[in-house]
């Protein structure tokens, strides 16, 4: 009975993108006016995210007497993400070199940035950042990163409380159990939520603004789906990750993040699939919050792209060492900013400071850059999904669910 409410749901979203798209089309005022609809449904969702990852990460790790395990399974964690982030850098790059978009567009001076300020990172930057200040403040700016490693800290020093920590334990779980329902009550709006996020892309921007930069994002949606198909196929094979599975239990998370660009709004149900399909709860809660800084695949992607394109569009040539050398800072400033607005166009607009190129660039993207973040953001998210998989395959951990129920 529940499969049979969780297909409605799909078939229910995607009317309700069909809707969208056609009230943003033919009438744009109408589809901008339905803001407000698409707000609240992001709001309500990043509302659960604080609490569900706080009580999620402390009880899986204060729940469980072996701490080695857990700094074992992070640095397993790290590696993964390093390596796969930096593949997509280097692929986004054979791309953007390979159809050369930028050559030919024209860069206008005083474009609008939308309030986006350059913001050249160094590593001494990003470290401080990880740290939070205060919890409070870090869930209210939405910052994931500070969040978990707070919640990890915190877990530590329960954990060392011994005979205390049961009545807290058995509080916060109950805690993860009722956001999880929380999330149920929340994505009966999402038809709704989802199809006016689409309806004020398109009445916004036009749908003439794919003829703008066509080449860049066909470029793009060319790249991010090599990548999936390659890289995630490639992962799914030397893991032996149950590919019909993972694929249903992605199908929903993936949709929301498509819809709305908000790898936050699609995080509460990728928590909750990833255990149905047999990923531990304390696995997937600190793999998929740590991995929206850390293993950003569809935004490496496209950041290296991006910055070569504006290269092209102001007649600058790189080569290949400067290319490479702009990688290696965006592997950098990308970490610990995935709670910032527009996050990849302010690493964007940091890397183009640190290498003299015009900011006019970001002005230009932009305009597009809520039809690329719909593929940006579902390809970080699935790919967010895959890690938490290898992980518990990688830690033996992981118990393939025969018929899982996506609740």
């Amino acid at each position: 009975m529940a499969g049979k409410k969780k297909n409605r749901l799909t078939v229910y979203i995607f009317i309700g993108m069909a809707v969208g798209l056609f009230l943003g089309a033919v009438f744009p005022e109408v589809g901008i006016k339905l803001r407000p609809l698409s707000m609240i449904f992001i709001r309500l969702i990043k509302s659960i995210i604080a609490p569900l990852i706080f009580a999620t990460i402390v009880v899986g790790i204060a729940g469980h007497s072996d701490l080695k395990s857990v700094g074992r399974m992070g640095i397993k964690a790290l590696v993964y993400f390093e390596v796969v982030t930096t593949i997509a850098l280097f692929m986004g790059l054979a791309f953007v070199n390979l159809t050369k978009p930028g050559v030919g567009v024209q860069l206008t001076a005083g474009g609008d940035l939308g309030g986006i300020q350059a913001s050249s990172q160094s590593f001494t930057d990003v470290l401080v950042h990880v740290f939070p200040q205060s919890f409070f403040q870090a869930a209210a700016e939405g910052d994931i990163l500070q969040v978990v490693i707070f919640s990890v800290i915190f877990a530590a020093g329960l954990s060392m409380v011994h005979h205390k920590k049961k009545a807290l334990l058995d509080v916060l779980d109950s805690v993860a159990e009722t956001m999880f329902k929380f999330t149920g009550i929340v994505m009966r709006f999402a038809p709704f939520g989802v199809g006016a996020a689409i309806a004020v892309a398109v009445g916004s921007k036009g749908l003439g603004v794919l003829v703008n930069l066509g080449l860049l994002i066909l470029t793009f949606y060319a790249c991010a789906i090599t990548f999936m198909v390659l890289i995630f196929g490639a992962v799914i094979l030397i893991f032996r990750v149950p590919l019909k599975p993972f694929l249903r239990a992605v199908k929903e998370p993936a949709l929301i993040a498509f819809s709305t660009t908000s790898s936050e709004a699609a995080l509460p149900k990728a928590l909750q699939n990833m255990e149905a399909i047999g990923v531990p709860r304390e696995v997937v809660a600190f793999i998929l919050p740590t991995g929206y800084s850390f293993n950003l695949d569809g935004t490496s992607l496209y950041l290296s792209m991006a910055s070569v394109f504006v290269a092209q569009a102001a007649g600058v040539h790189l080569s290949l060492g400067q290319q490479l050398v702009m990688v290696f800072t965006l592997m950098l400033t990308s970490k610990g900013v995935a709670g910032v607005p527009r996050a990849s166009l302010v690493i964007l607009a940091g890397t183009l400071a640190s290498f003299n190129l015009p900011l006019e660039g970001v002005a230009i993207l932009l305009g597009i850059d809520e039809l690329v973040d719909m593929v940006r953001t579902t390809v970080n998210v699935v790919g967010n999904c895959l890690a938490s998989v290898v992980v518990a395959k990688w830690e033996k951990k992981f118990t393939p669910v025969e018929s899982p129920d996506f609740g």
